[in-house]
């Protein structure tokens, strides 16, 4: 009977040799694979970029961003040449609209000093208007006139209207009131502010308890004249008591002290009256 052959020992150190073979391959595969993928980082940021362009800006259709040899090949990539573009536009669309600012701001700055010259030249007319009628009154010297782009402005001097420290009209200048009322009656469709003002003197009884009340009354007392001589409405005519802090002269001298004393009649003119 023929012997069998026993197994080679041989076969069983070959086996062992292929495992540890097989190990070794799998650990280089996994480094290779490790070096790829860190030799990918940047192409992933470059993906990632290109995603967050494609939703922030909406200028790369979706799906859109495939990497290959370095550079992106999809339809989308090839948009990114206009994200120059965009900006420029953008830059030229920023200065469009400042250059429309501008021409407005000149238009506006343009037309506000066409307006004031109108006014002004306005104001210019009534005064020598109101000129005319003072001199024709007999009263020019006892009114001083001037006249901006605003109004026509009539300076009376405290003095001749009031006793000092009184708000009631002087009984002497009355004639003087009555004769302003009738100009003033020549402009019914013009706003009229009367404003009462005194020197900087301390003030202080039983009526008046400082100037700016003084002022007022003042000022008060001439409006409520006017309206009783006049058909003026009482709606375009303001009493405005300024006290002492509007002075014209200097404080520290009688003389300075007297022309404060005032009482100011504004006519605006038809730019201003509204």
């Amino acid at each position: 009977m023929a012997k069998k052959r026993k197994k080679d020992d041989g076969d069983g150190g070959a086996a062992s040799w292929m495992n540890t073979f097989a190990d070794l391959m799998n650990l280089l595969l996994c480094f290779f694979v490790l070096l790829f993928s860190m030799s990918s980082v940047d192409a992933d940021k470059f993906e990632a970029l290109v995603q967050s362009l494609e939703h922030s800006f909406s200028i790369l259709p979706q799906g859109g961003s495939s990497i290959g040899d370095g550079q992106m090949v999809a339809a989308g990539v090839n948009q990114l040449q206009l994200l120059d573009q965009y900006y420029k536009e953008g830059a030229n669309s920023t200065t469009d609209i400042e250059g429309e600012n501008n021409e407005e701001e000149d238009a506006e700055k343009a037309l506000k000093e066409e307006y004031t010259e109108a006014g002004l030249k306005e104001s210019e007319e009534m005064a020598e208007q109101i000129e005319i009628m003072l001199e024709e009154q007999k009263i020019g010297d006892q009114v001083e006139l001037d006249a901006n782009a605003q109004f026509v402005r009539l300076t009376l001097n405290g003095a001749l209207l009031f006793d000092s420290g009184q708000s009631k009209i002087r009984e002497d200048a009355l004639p003087l009131v009555d004769k302003l009322s009738l100009i003033l009656e020549s402009y019914d469709s013009n706003l009229i502010d009367i404003e009462g003002h005194t020197d900087n003197v301390p003030i202080n009884n039983e009526k008046y308890e400082n100037n700016d009340v003084l002022s007022a009354y003042r000022a008060f007392a001439v409006k409520n004249y006017v309206l009783e001589k006049t058909s003026l409405q009482a709606g375009k005519i303001n009493a405005t008591g300024c006290g002492e802090y509007s002075p014209v002269a200097d404080n520290s001298t009688p003389e300075g002290r007297a022309r404060n004393r005032r009482v100011e009649i504004k006519i605006y003119n038809s730019y201003n009256s509204n």
